[in-house]
């Protein structure tokens, strides 16, 4: 089955393509632009939210569900808001067959809507903070689509905040950042670069927005998730006022932050290998494939009885699939639950069921290197062991990754062999004029201000423009 997919080395966008689809994580809809998420792309999925959603939970927020339908005089509000998002706007003009007396948007985000519904239900300093999330379905009009990365509907969630002070506002946008953070490089395996956003980069109607950038494997950089600190713009915008403690008015301050199913795009692309995916334990769909090994009726029975006790024993605490397909061969499952990115796969043939042994097979490590046995009574340890080294390991091969490809230039020339390896860490004047040229010159976009900021040598240029520099700044060409 591996022999037929396109070699990352080859051509990475065809590789990805081709895993995303030969996996079953999606496959392209009949609608230019949208995606379908297959079962086994949804389960992960589910995994993400689950493990997020757990961590929303316990920083105060709850769900709640917004329309998909915006008034198109909604999104007008906020001016930077809709000139950044017009471009990519959905628009119902026609329902029922009849025109209708306003146009609606179909939810490129929901900030607008959202702020619309905080004017009313927000009165005194005793409603705050509200901490709402939802997740949702949202459209914008992608001009070149792809699966995960950018499809015209994708899925999502989006946190919405509304706080008495500036400092709460800005205190939660940073710790939405942080939940990212350990989401990615805990759950995902991804190590991340939080950063704040250049002027021209940053969300439209926001302050100040923040972000999470990874590395993928052909060394280019995504977003992979984002939080906004909003200031009083959408409050103003939409009424949202409160009275304070001293019964005079106030507008509140507000949040918004979300990470989207891009998260899967980047999990492909920072593990995967020629063979297909490779799953981190914690978000795997299937942790561990047991495939039972026979030739006679007799074997099968035998096997088949002592797969069924073992799988019996590690479902209490791992997600187990045991294949005993038997129009398939061994070598042939073997290479779909590769394909598929299962962490561990464990074998059990007639000398194992003799030996009370089984046979474990690391999905990052092929061949004899990732290949052990151990027996049957200590199935249960060995894999819990193994599961968190595959995790552990995948974090660190990645971090290594994005280490080997961070460079620090100290001239254009340097900076330009730069980006085309990976990252460039350099300084930066802080001129959108600048940043527009850089782009222009070398496709990489300033990524973000890392909030980690290494200190600017004394006497520091900008690395184009050569004028005084104000920051550090993460280039990269990105998706």
């Amino acid at each position: 089955m591996a022999d037929a997919i396109t070699p990352r080395s080859v051509d990475f966008a065809q590789w990805y393509n081709e895993i995303v689809r030969r996996a079953e994580l999606a496959d392209y809809a009949p609608v230019r632009g949208c995606m379908v998420i297959r079962p086994y792309g949804y389960a992960l999925w589910e995994n993400v939210q689950a493990s997020l959603d757990r961590r929303f939970k316990e920083t105060g927020h709850q769900n709640a569900y917004f329309p998909l339908f915006i008034p198109y005089s909604f999104i007008e509000k906020e001016a930077e808001h809709i000139e950044g998002f017009s471009p990519q706007l959905a628009v119902v003009t026609h329902g029922g067959g009849e025109k209708l007396e306003e146009p609606l948007v179909v939810r490129p985000t929901s900030e607008t809507i959202i702020g619309h519904l905080y004017a009313k239900w927000i009165k005194s300093y005793r409603d705050l903070p509200l901490l709402i999330n939802q997740w949702a379905n949202v459209v914008r009009w992608e001009m070149r689509p792809r699966l995960f990365l950018r499809t015209t509907e994708f899925l999502w969630q989006e946190g919405h905040t509304a706080h008495a002070t500036s400092q709460e506002a800005q205190e939660e946008a940073l710790r939405m950042l942080d939940i990212y953070a350990d989401f990615a490089e805990r759950e995902a395996a991804i190590p991340v670069i939080k950063g704040r956003k250049s002027e021209s980069e940053k969300f439209p109607g926001a302050e100040t927005s923040y972000t999470i950038e990874g590395m993928m494997g052909d060394r280019k950089a995504l977003q992979m998730g984002t939080s906004h600190y909003l200031g009083q713009n959408f409050a103003r915008a939409f009424d949202i006022q409160y009275l304070d403690k001293n019964n005079e008015l106030q507008y509140c301050w507000t949040t918004s932050w979300g990470v989207s199913t891009r998260l899967i795009g980047a999990i492909v692309m920072v593990h995967g290998d020629d063979q297909g995916l490779i799953l981190p334990p914690r978000l795997a769909p299937i942790q561990l494939v047991i495939v039972p090994i026979y030739k006679s009726d007799e074997e099968r029975s035998r096997v088949l009885e002592f797969t069924e006790r073992v799988a019996a024993e590690l479902g209490r605490a791992v997600r187990v699939k045991v294949d005993s397909r038997d129009e398939y061969t061994a070598g042939w499952k073997f290479n779909e639950w590769e394909l598929r990115g299962v962490p561990l796969r464990m074998e059990i043939g007639p000398r194992d069921v003799a030996n009370e042994e089984i046979t474990l097979a690391r999905r990052d490590r092929p061949g004899r290197e990732g290949k052990w046995t151990v027996p049957a009574s200590q199935a249960a340890a060995e894999v819990d062991r193994a599961l968190a080294d595959v995790q552990q390991g995948l974090y660190q091969r990645a971090l290594s990754f994005r280490e080997e490809h961070t460079h620090r230039p100290k001239n254009w020339d340097e900076f330009v062999t730069a980006v085309e390896d990976g990252f460039a860490l350099a300084p930066w004047c802080g001129d959108p004029a600048c940043e527009r040229a850089i782009q222009e010159k070398t496709r990489a976009t300033n990524r973000c201000l890392p909030l980690d900021q290494e200190p600017l040598p004394q006497g520091a240029k900008c690395i184009h423009c050569g004028r005084p520099a104000k920051t550090m700044a993460l280039f990269a060409r990105a998706y």
